[in-house]
Parts: structure tokens; sequence; C-alpha cells
């Protein structure tokens, strides 16, 4: 578990701990306000575990070669004047597959950021296509954590949602890509060290069948099979994968997909090694935490009157722009996508009629506006990654370009 995670489980817990004491003094006793917790703490369960099969899919996904073949050739695809678009583009692509902002800015970021700062790219705007592109994935990969948990919370179908997320990303993701291409054409990479692919290419056999994991993750998923199946397929597909087309020994292979991959190269151990359920720990912590912060907001009417006040101004703007104020408050005040999550939920949930729309309003939103908040973890965790600071969330185009076209085309989509 990563420092910056861990901070943020204390400061969870000692909010849980003030939240109880008001309880407390709301004439609540101890053990209600404990069972409280853990009747909220429990809706989470569902969700639980796919997320633990979501961290056995990254470690077996890195195992297989799956994403070090989308880094090798998206690589391969870099021009002169289009490295900043290949950033976004190949980031975003790897994000729908994986579904994790911290996993895709931990692997093909990191290359990214090494090509540009060797190359001669303004890193800045580097990183800033490659949270777009991390985050692409955040709203609408059947493996995100945080679509899942939108999704569970609303009650919506997942495959419907997903659907919707796709649909509703063609005009920002193309308005983004319209200004990574005037930004590349200004910032052009002048060279590129070949020698990470020459790497990569001894390591791994990256022929065509390594892409069988994220394939039937995806055709799975479209076909309607529930996501817990489809990512529990696409992680057999890829244990095979690596034990038949890489030579991984079974026991390793399994291993991994509990403590994560580790690379057996020196050089690519820092950008391939991770994954695997341990790495899921934090954040399993969280949405539980966070749940129980619902299991005690619910019970005891502790945010009714800010209940009231949302709805009054989901009912002047809309119940979007009030998704969108909803995740700058939540975001900025406990720091993570998650308990923004879970605090639209309670805050607006019951103005929805249907939780197709309402899951779609949250993933449009709060999911991708916490990247956006400069103390949050869902921003310094993917731009500590890339070695940089809070100047590249400007240059993070999609992250406000989602909810600022999803707001203006709405009614297309939800009259």
């Amino acid at each position: 578990m990563s420092g910056l995670g861990k901070t943020l489980i204390y400061a969870l817990l000692l909010g849980l701990l003030c939240f109880m004491a008001v309880g407390r003094k709301r004439g609540f006793s101890l053990s209600v306000l404990l069972k409280m917790a853990w009747d909220g703490g429990k809706t989470s369960f569902p969700v639980l575990r796919v997320l633990i099969l979501i961290g056995c899919l990254t470690a077996l996904w890195r195992a297989s070669g799956t994403i070090t073949f989308f880094v090798y050739y998206g690589i391969k695809l870099i021009t002169p004047h289009l490295f900043v678009l290949i950033a976004f583009i190949l980031t975003a692509v790897l994000s729908f597959g994986i579904g994790t902002s911290f996993g895709v800015a931990g692997t093909a970021g990191v290359v990214l950021m090494i090509l540009a700062r060797s190359g001669g790219v303004n890193e800045i705007i580097t990183a800033g296509a490659v949270m777009s592109g991390s985050y692409f994935g955040e709203r609408c990969s059947p493996a995100s954590s945080s679509a899942l948990l939108a999704v569970s919370l609303s009650g919506a179908d997942g495959v419907k949602n997903l659907k919707v997320m796709l649909k509703t990303s063609l005009l920002p993701t193309v308005l983004t890509a319209a200004v990574y291409g005037v930004l590349s054409w200004k910032n052009p990479i002048l060279s590129v060290d070949s020698s990470i692919l020459t790497q990569m290419s001894e390591e791994f056999s990256l022929t065509w069948a390594v892409l069988l994991p994220a394939a039937g993750l995806l055709c799975l998923a479209l076909a309607g099979v529930r996501v817990f199946y489809a990512v529990a397929a696409s992680g057999v597909i890829a244990f095979l994968t690596a034990v038949v087309i890489q030579k991984q020994q079974v026991w390793d292979v399994a291993v991994w997909a509990v403590t994560g991959y580790r690379s057996g190269s020196e050089e690519l151990a820092a950008i391939l090694s991770g994954g695997g359920m341990t790495s899921m720990a934090g954040v399993l912590v969280i949405v539980i935490i966070s749940s129980a912060y619902s299991g005690i907001f619910k019970s005891t009417g502790m945010l009714d009157g800010i209940q009231e006040k949302a709805a009054a101004l989901a009912g002047k703007m809309g119940r979007f722009a009030a998704q969108i104020v909803t995740g700058i408050c939540s975001g900025g005040l406990f720091c993570n996508q998650t308990i923004g999550i879970i605090m639209a939920e309670q805050m607006l949930g019951s103005l929805y009629e249907d939780p197709q729309e309402q899951a779609a309003d949250v993933c449009n939103s709060i999911v991708m506006i916490a990247g956006l908040i400069p103390w949050s973890i869902a921003a310094t965790g993917p731009l500590a990654m890339l070695e940089v600071g809070t100047e590249a969330i400007p240059y993070s185009i999609l992250l406000y370009m989602v909810p600022l076209t999803y707001l203006m085309t709405k009614k297309v989509w939800y009259r």
C-alpha cells in the first residue's frame, strides 16, 4: 500500500471517529453507531469481490504480456509531430482495458515520460495527456472500480452503463484528441530511445495472441456477461497466456496474481512490476470505510439538511450540475473518488427515477472531477508516478471536457 493510500485511510478513520462522536452527542449509543457503520460497510461487499479479482487481473495482464503489447506497439506508432496525441491514445486504450488510472500512469505513463524527457518534449503537456488517457477508462472500463461502484450504488445495469459511457465518450474524446494534435505539432519529439522497446521484446513474446485477455474482457462485457464473470474469465485467459505463450511457471503466475507481477529485468521492473490482489488492499479499505460513513449518515439523518440544500440546488441547476458541485465539494473535502461517489448517492440518489441516468451522471462528473483537485489522491497519485506537479492538471483536458460536453448534451441521452 502506498504512503498516499495509508495517509488517506488514516484521515478517513479519523473522520469516521469524529462523525461517530457527533452521533453520540445526538443520543445514539456506541453499539448502535457501530452497527450503523457495519451495515453501511456490508453494502460494499458485492463490489469488494470484484475489486479483488481486478487486482489479480492487473498482475496477470502484466505476466501475460498484454500490457507490454499495448505499450510496445503504441510507442512504435510514434512519429515526431504526433507524440503527445499518441500518448493520449495509447493510455486511453490501456486504461479502457485495465480500468485504473494508477495502473496506466505507473506503466505506459512512466515509459512515455521517459521518452518525453529524453526527446525534448514538454513533460508537463505529456503528463496532462497521460492523465487524460489514464482517466478514460476510469468511467467506462469493465474493470474500473469507480464505474463499478457507481453502477452498484445506483442499481444500474453495468452493460447498459458501459454502452452509454462509450457513446458519451465520443465528443469529448474527439475534442481532446484535436487539442493534443495541435499540442503535438507544436511540441515534436526530437528522438525516440528505442532501448526500452528492445528490453520489452526480449522479455516477452509480443504476438497477437497476448491480446486475448483484453479481447475476452471486452467481448464478454459487451455481450452482457456480469462484470465479475467477465473479469474472472479474462484472468483465466491471461493466466493461460502467461504459462503457454510467455513460458512462465504455473506457481509463479499463481503467486503473482496475489502478490503482484515481478519482472525478471532490472530495467523493466520499475515499470512493469505490480498489480495483484494485495495491490487492492488500500482500495478495499477505503471502500469499506466510505460505506461505513454512508451507513452512519443514512441512519442518523446527520446530512438531512445538506440533502435538502442539494435537492434545492438540483431543482435550480439540474441534477447533473448538482452532481458537479457535489463532486467538487466531496472530492475537495475527502480527497478521493470513492467517498465522493457514495456521497453523491447519499445527497442526490433519491432525485433519480432512472438508475442508468444516475450512474451516467456520476461517472461523467465525480469520477473525472476528482482528478482535477490538486490535493486529491486521484490527482496526486498518478502525477507522483509521472514525477510532475499539479501544473499538469490544466493539460489534463479530458477530465474537464467530459463533464462540460455531457452538461451541454445530456438532453440527447436523457430527456
